[in-house]
């Protein structure tokens, strides 16, 4: 479990296909801090550490057909700037929301516009309905994951969404990198998906 609140971002080192699964190498301050079977969320996604190099500062973790499919961890490149979250102390301070690192499907920027040091991004999504009713969607002034930063939602529509980025979760996170057509990670709230599954019961 994670809390949306991004370490840093690290940077694809080396990717290798294995069947239809990949494995990708990734640098960063604290990878050698990292043992292996711990899980660490990468862009949102929540991956297991499988290999760790201490004297090269990196790790390598595995993503499956299914994740591939579901994020925007299949178009990652060699140089690619990746949101790195450690799992949650839960003796901590729960600083951003609820987030499982289970990524429900990618959203693509549609505009990034700055606003006197602070910077709107929009981003638009596939939207369903029988999804929506589920908790698939986002709420004005709610939480909602995005490339594994928790942010808050402004100017909720049936498929897209806006949020507001300050100065430095635009400096730590790989927001700097997104332009027109980036496509990144979406996980909705999960309470807001309990809710909408424990109405759906309530209306049968």
């Amino acid at each position: 479990m994670f809390s949306g609140i991004i370490e840093e971002f690290g940077t694809v080192t080396a990717i290798e296909k294995d069947q239809e699964n990949v494995h990708f190498t990734l640098t960063c301050s604290f990878a050698g801090e990292l043992k292996v079977d711990q899980s660490l969320s990468h862009n949102g996604v929540c991956l297991t550490v499988v290999e760790v190099d201490k004297e090269k500062k990196t790790y390598k973790v595995t993503a499956i057909k299914e994740t591939l499919l579901k994020s925007n961890l299949g178009g990652l490149e060699v140089g690619s700037k990746v949101n790195l979250e450690r799992s949650m102390a839960m003796n901590g301070r729960l600083d951003g929301h609820i987030v499982q690192g289970h990524v429900d499907q990618t959203a693509i920027c549609t505009r990034v516009e700055e606003a006197d040091g602070s910077w709107y991004y929009t981003f638009e999504y596939d939207f369903d309905v029988e999804k929506a009713k589920q908790g698939y969607m986002t709420v004005e002034k709610g939480s909602v994951s995005v490339n594994g930063v928790s942010l808050t939602v402004v100017n909720s529509k049936d498929n897209s969404f806006q949020v507001a980025i300050i100065p430095f979760t635009q400096e730590v996170t790989n927001f700097h990198t997104f332009r027109e057509g980036t496509v990144v990670n979406l996980e909705f709230d999960i309470i807001g998906k309990y809710l909408g599954k424990l109405n759906t019961y309530a209306n049968r």
